[in-house]
């Protein structure tokens, strides 16, 4: 454990250096658009999205986008081709007239649906960044295919208690994956990066605190490669 109460992250597959939750961040940079994707059960508009939106336009322009089901009023998330249709759409469209690096970012089903966009993109964007990857199917498989394929470097961000992305069953993936990744560990975080008062009371810390050291690590890991 570091001073923060962060647990020191595991090193990237191609040998990059681990992130810390210590001093030091990039400036934002008006050339990087950052494409903010959201979960499957809160669209765009959510606390939770403007929030982290409003935490990464130190590091960029940031543009959200809603996927069809949620613009059309449903629950149920449309299928993947649908999804990434319209990842793929929204992502060209704010490219356009863009110069300078693009980096997907995504909460949850979000992150997986820009990982299968960098997959089939032509012009790849520079970098990713996965806030509670969905790595466990419901039927407890492992999500897997898209991160094999991956050639653009990505960040997970992972909490302790994230069912959905346990780190025992993530760091076998990642050692098998040929992009480079990086990940950064949020104690006691659940799938939306949350930790519980009665932990973060006993470290001494609140939810501010732990929100900045992950804005700090995706900075961190954009400096090097976005």
């Amino acid at each position: 454990m570091d001073g923060s109460g962060q647990r020191p992250n595991a090193v990237g597959h191609a040998g990059r250096q681990a992130l810390t939750s210590g001093p030091g961040r990039a400036m934002a940079t008006p050339a990087r658009l950052l494409l903010l994707a959201p979960g499957a059960g809160a669209p765009s508009s959510s606390r939770w999205m403007q929030e982290q939106k409003r935490r990464l336009e130190t590091l960029g322009r940031v543009v959200t986008f809603d996927y069809p089901y949620m613009l059309e009023g449903r629950k149920s998330p449309d299928r993947a081709p649908v999804l990434i249709a319209a990842h793929e759409a929204a992502l060209e469209r704010e490219s356009a007239g863009h110069v300078g690096p693009r980096v997907l970012i995504g909460k949850s089903m979000g992150g997986r649906m820009g990982c299968h966009v960098a997959v089939k993109a032509t012009n790849k964007p520079a970098a990713l960044v996965c806030l509670g990857y969905p790595l466990v199917g419901q039927r407890g498989d492992v999500r897997d295919a898209v991160l094999l394929e991956l050639e653009t470097p990505v960040l997970f961000v992972q909490g302790t208690r994230d069912k959905l992305c346990p780190l025992e069953r993530l760091e076998p993936v990642r050692a098998r994956m040929r992009a480079p990744n990086v990940l950064h560990v949020v104690e006691g975080g659940d799938h939306s990066l949350v930790v519980g008062k009665r932990e973060l009371a006993a470290r001494g810390l609140d939810q501010a605190s732990v929100d900045a050291a992950v804005t700090q690590a995706i900075a961190r890991f954009l400096a090097e490669h976005a």
